[in-house]
């Protein structure tokens, strides 16, 4: 498998280098600390078309491939993991399920504003009672008089607070598990539907994660998004993309803190040298890079299956991908702070905001429990 880039793939990835460098990271303390959604931010990468990377033309986007979208959400996050998440959560989750399986009156009305950024969307699945067993749900969808009317509570919503359009889950019959799910398209300001708690995170602070409610939720017949008890497929189908989005998020921020760490060795003198001379802190940033690299090329590979059409193999190279980026995150971010020593703990630097937001790619579109399960299921049925 050649990783080249093509010219396309490798002026993306230095124009979002050079706008994460100059644009986002001087702002990612900002947002950290006040929790501002980065609108600004936002709407110039909607602008730059990475709000809708893998999306055709006709439909506004910028008609690239998933490897583009990978290195998108992985440049992005390195300058400021929230915005990484915000643009890896609106085109997997939420342009995914519109663009494969929705109506083309429904891709016309809001795929359109979606790619463009003009809108921003978000995909709601997770509930009180429903996280990774997606047959535990409790919102339901009952068609009356021509019109789906939705009851019950999204959490952990990312985009949440700001979307305009959200895709959700929701059970069209009852007592027959995951078989019984369908998924529809819910716009913003429709009756009935609100943003319950906004969450107060550990890291990606300037992302919205949020409730969402549906109180006699009234939505159009048309805006069931594919058939009817297809929901479980469809919802598989979504995460195998997003788990690429958010593996490629955990490299950037890996690198950031690989980038920190390398500065500031270089700069730190201790017993008359720098510390970047100390075999200690090497064999640390030798390893730190090696698994940057192992996680990307294992990123790379699953964003190129993805599109081949081989369901099992991209899924399986998905939750490998995620589940190895993550956790190599959550170890990068580690020794970053540890080759800052006391100056890692405090906010004064970056690293201890990078091992925050590290955090939460072992969890969200998956947790690594999962991955492993999906994992092991693939590679059983293989022999």
């Amino acid at each position: 498998m050649d990783f080249t880039l093509s010219e396309e793939q490798q002026m993306l990835k230095d124009t979002l280098r050079k706008f994460a460098e100059e644009d986002l990271k001087p702002k990612a303390e900002h947002y950290d600390r006040t929790h501002e959604f980065p609108f600004e931010h936002i709407k110039k990468l909607g602008e730059m078309g990475v709000m809708g990377v893998v999306y055709p033309e006709k439909y506004n986007g910028a008609g690239m491939d998933y490897l583009s979208y990978a290195i998108a959400v992985e440049e992005v996050s390195r300058g400021d993991a929230s915005a990484g998440v915000i643009v890896s959560a609106h085109n997997s989750l939420c342009l995914s399920p519109i663009y494969y399986f929705a109506s083309e009156e429904l891709k016309q009305k809001y795929l359109t504003r979606l790619t463009t950024g003009e809108w921003i969307g978000c995909f709601g699945i997770t509930e009180p009672e429903a996280g990774s067993d997606a047959s535990g749900t409790k919102t339901t969808a009952e068609l009356k008089n021509g019109k789906w009317v939705l009851n019950g509570t999204k959490n952990f919503i990312t985009n949440g607070g700001v979307a305009q359009v959200a895709v959700v889950t929701a059970v069209t019959d009852k007592g027959i598990g995951h078989k019984g799910l369908s998924f529809f398209l819910v716009e913003k300001g429709t009756p009935g539907f609100s943003v319950g708690k906004t969450e107060d995170k550990l890291g990606i602070c300037a992302s919205s994660t949020t409730e969402l409610v549906f109180d006699n939720c009234e939505i159009p017949e048309s805006h069931l998004v594919g058939k009817r008890g297809e929901g479980f497929k469809i919802a598989m189908h979504t995460l195998d993309g997003g788990r690429v989005g958010i593996a490629a998020q955990a490299v950037g921020i890996a690198q950031a803190a690989l980038d920190a760490a390398i500065v500031y060795a270089k700069d730190r003198k201790q017993f008359g040298k720098s510390i970047a001379d100390f075999q200690a802190i090497q064999w640390m940033i030798a390893d730190m890079s090696t698994e940057i690299e192992a996680a990307r090329l294992l990123v790379y590979q699953a964003a190129m299956l993805i599109g081949t059409g081989e369901r099992q193999r991209y899924s399986k190279y998905a939750a490998m991908a995620k589940l190895y980026a993550s956790e190599m995150s959550h170890r990068v971010t580690h020794k970053a702070i540890q080759i800052f020593g006391g100056y890692g703990y405090v906010k004064d630097y970056p690293v201890e905001r990078h091992y925050r937001d590290a955090r939460i790619t072992e969890i969200y579109e998956g947790t690594s429990e999962i991955q492993r399960l999906v994992i092991a299921s693939n590679v059983i049925r293989e022999y």
